[in-house]
């Protein structure tokens, strides 16, 4: 709570206007949860300068226990997993928001372009979401990354389809809700073309939902390749990622050692953060007042 209290009190001293405003009617939570997103932020721009080893560089003999050359020290190869910590923290966030965006971008233009244009157009993008919505996600992952291998690049495109899905149910569902007002109509009526009614009508009016969407979604993401990774079918050796940190060090639980909980418990803390700034951008966005 203190480091939370004075993040915010920096964060309102650093900002101007609404957005001081803003900050300084945080609720401690959402300051919490800002402090922990910009510290892993720094984590991921910074990674070559703050970890003491390379990625993948092999340092030392296998499993050897924390010492002040190796905070946590090693794994199953020898390479030091402090570094490998960091490193995961590009890594495994980095491809977790690509992932998210490209997913966005799929399922809310289909979503809006489904509820402005209706009729066959919005009956079929609906029909085939829902087969694909059918299938359980992380089978369906499984599955289609067995097929086309699990490169980066197939990773980022399987995860950011089989979630598209979910984004373009909640576009579609808010979209119809402002396709029906008057100056839709109006704007129909004046001739102007299916770009405009989207981008100038349409998707202001539902830019707050999506917003907020796209912390949660970001949380869906992130858990999905790390339970991937753990799987085996995620991100790749021998590139740093915490899902399959978890899975590579296992072993070490058996004895008592708590390393391969560390990266279980990045993931866990960046979840709560982001659901924590999500939260609170609900509240704001909702007009509620306490």
């Amino acid at each position: 709570m203190a480091l939370a209290l004075g993040f915010r009190k920096l964060a309102t001293a650093a900002t101007r206007g609404e957005t001081s405003r803003a900050l300084r009617d945080a609720p401690l939570t959402a300051a919490f949860g800002m402090m922990v997103i910009v510290i892993y932020l720094i984590v991921a721009i910074l990674a070559p300068l703050i970890a003491p080893f390379p990625e993948r560089e092999i340092v030392g003999t296998q499993f050897q226990p924390w010492t002040a050359e190796h905070w946590l020290g090693t794994d199953a190869l020898g390479r030091d997993l402090f570094s490998r910590m960091v490193y995961g923290t590009r890594n495994t966030v980095g491809i977790a928001f690509a992932t998210t965006a490209l997913a966005f971008l799929i399922g809310s233009v289909l979503g809006l372009l489904a509820a402005t244009v209706g009729g066959w157009l919005d009956q079929g993008m609906s029909r085939l979401v829902d087969v694909l919505m059918a299938i359980p996600s992380l089978i369906f992952a499984l599955l289609l990354l067995t097929i086309f291998g699990t490169s980066i690049m197939t990773l980022i495109l399987v995860i950011a389809v089989i979630d598209s899905t979910r984004v373009f149910r909640l576009a579609r569902a808010v979209s119809e809700g402002v396709v029906v007002m008057d100056y839709i109509e109006a704007a129909r009526l004046r001739g102007e073309r299916l770009p405009y009614l989207i981008t100038r009508e349409i998707l202001p009016n539902v830019t707050a939902p999506l917003v907020a969407e796209f912390g949660l979604r970001f949380c869906f993401v992130f858990l999905s390749i790390s339970a991937l990774s753990f799987l085996g079918l995620g991100i790749q050796p021998p590139t740093a990622d915490w899902g399959s940190m978890v899975r590579e060090n296992a072993t070490l639980i058996t004895f008592g050692d708590i390393t391969p909980l560390l990266p279980a418990g990045a993931i866990a803390l960046l979840t709560v953060a982001v659901n924590f700034v999500v939260d609170w951008q609900l509240y704001r966005a909702s007009g509620l007042k306490e």
